[in-house]
This record gives structure tokens, sequence and C-alpha cells, in this order.
């Protein structure tokens, strides 16, 4: 199964629909490649992941990627919608300690403006 990426730019945070599967190999290749060309347009993106059926390690990997490559040009990547399988393989690799992670995506594109609001 393909990876499907659709996104909506909401008050300059870019949320990011994904669906389908994040594997090795063109999954990844193809989220990592896109999400960098958006960091271009904006520091803050979210990740809205309620339709990814399976990630693998691979994917995982990517996620933390894409984290460093935006908080090293001081921006951030925030979760949304996690279904069980993304949030038990989140909490099995104790990623859930770097994310900011959100059952909704209204949520996540709030806390970035409470974050600017308090800055």
């Amino acid at each position: 199964m393909a990876l499907d990426i659709i996104n909506k730019n909401i008050d300059g945070v870019i949320v990011v629909h994904l669906g389908g599967t994040i594997f090795f190999d063109e999954e990844s290749k193809s989220l990592r490649l896109y999400v960098k060309d958006l960091l271009g347009k904006s520091r803050h993106i979210v990740l809205d992941l309620g339709n990814v059926a399976r990630i693998d390690s691979s994917g995982l990997g990517t996620l933390v990627a894409l984290y460093a490559s935006a908080r090293k040009i001081g921006g951030d990547i925030k979760l949304a919608n996690l279904g069980k399988h993304i949030k038990e393989a989140l909490q099995i690799t104790r990623l859930v300690t770097v994310f900011d992670i959100f059952d909704k995506t209204e949520d996540a594109v709030a806390s970035f403006k409470r974050a600017a609001a308090a800055g």
C-alpha cells in the first residue's frame, strides 16, 4: 500500500494528513522529501497519522529524522490522531518522550499558537 500525502495550511501551521503505510524504501523516502520541502514554507508542522495503518522501524526513523531537521532550523513537528498500532510502536520505542502527541489535529495546531503567545 502506497503512502498518501495531503497537506493544508491552518494559520501558518502545515497539517500533513498521511494515509497508508510508512515502510522502508519509497514511503519513507517520499515522506522525508515531502516534509523537508514543507519545512522551507513553515517551521510548524503537524503530522496527522490517523489513516496510517502500519509503520516499521524505518518509518519511525524517518519521523525522528524529520523532527531533528525541524528542530535544527528552530521549528517543530508534532504528531496527531495516532491509531493503535502507531501509538504502540511509539511507546515500545519510547519515542513518546520525544514527540508532542495530540489526540486531535486541532489541538496540535492550537499548541503552536499557545507556544507563540507564551514565548
